[in-house]
């Protein structure tokens, strides 16, 4: 099994869906997590479940296009724990509609969140991990971001922002030891997705060759083997897990 032991991760979006998974894989490979939700109540039974399988944690109701919110995050992290290693940007939000019905608060906001929360979140931690030469940064992104869907225009741009996001902070502190991925997941069993009418989930179980959806689990285990140091080689990569949903 891949070991994190000693090292400082934060999880944004860390409450439900992916993020939770990514919590959980992060701290049973032995990593101390700074989990965020902007819903401080959706924290409390996943930070509980840390403490239970005795690992450190620490709780932040963070909205992350919060410039100081997340800055002070950084911060306390860091004063706690002295440093931080591993960045996971999960936080995002969908607001879908075809482009002729959009409105504009709900294409700001989606970009506001999805994208500029990645930047503001990545921009925090890389002080740190300069000064410490290593770091490891995992932004997740789409599989929409490359293969394009209907009625989702905002969240797509964003999610492609993230992977041009991801390439060009990869190339500027490569020299530093610091990685930066993405991961591009397809259609995951979340709460995201749970709401979505069943006829839309048959088009789309159709055009997955594996015939089935993902678990958060499984795109866990992909931001786990992307944080892990043996993977120190791999940067400004996209890591597509989408069952063959779309092969690039």
């Amino acid at each position: 099994m891949l070991s994190l032991e000693g090292r400082v991760a934060i999880v944004t979006g860390g409450a439900q869906g992916i993020g939770r998974a990514t919590v959980m894989a992060l701290a049973n490979a032995g990593a101390k997590i700074g989990l965020t939700n902007i819903r401080c109540a959706k924290l409390d039974q996943t930070i509980q479940e840390l403490k239970d399988m005795g690992r450190e944690a620490l709780k932040f109701c963070v909205d992350v296009t919060d410039v100081e919110a997340v800055q002070e995050m950084v911060d306390q992290t860091i004063a706690t724990w002295g440093k931080i290693d591993i960045l996971v940007n999960n936080a995002g939000i969908t607001k879908d509609n075809l482009v002729m019905r959009m409105k504009t608060d709900d294409w700001a906001a989606v970009l506001k969140t999805n994208l500029d929360g990645t930047f503001y979140c990545t921009r925090a931690v890389l002080p740190s991990m300069v000064r410490q030469r290593w770091g490891r940064i995992i932004n997740i992104a789409s599989v929409v971001a490359q293969a394009g869907n209907v009625g989702q225009a905002n969240y797509i741009a964003s999610k492609a922002g993230i992977i041009g996001l991801t390439k060009a902070v990869a190339a500027e502190v490569a020299r530093r030891n610091i990685t930066v991925n993405a991961i591009a997941p397809g259609f995951i069993a979340t709460p995201m997705t749970d709401v979505l009418p069943p006829e839309i989930k048959e088009k789309m179980l159709s055009v997955i060759p594996m015939g089935r959806m993902g678990t958060d689990a499984e795109v866990a285990h992909g931001v786990l083997f992307l944080a892990s140091p043996e993977t120190s080689y791999i940067t400004g990569h996209v890591l597509n897990i989408n069952g063959g949903m779309f092969m690039a």
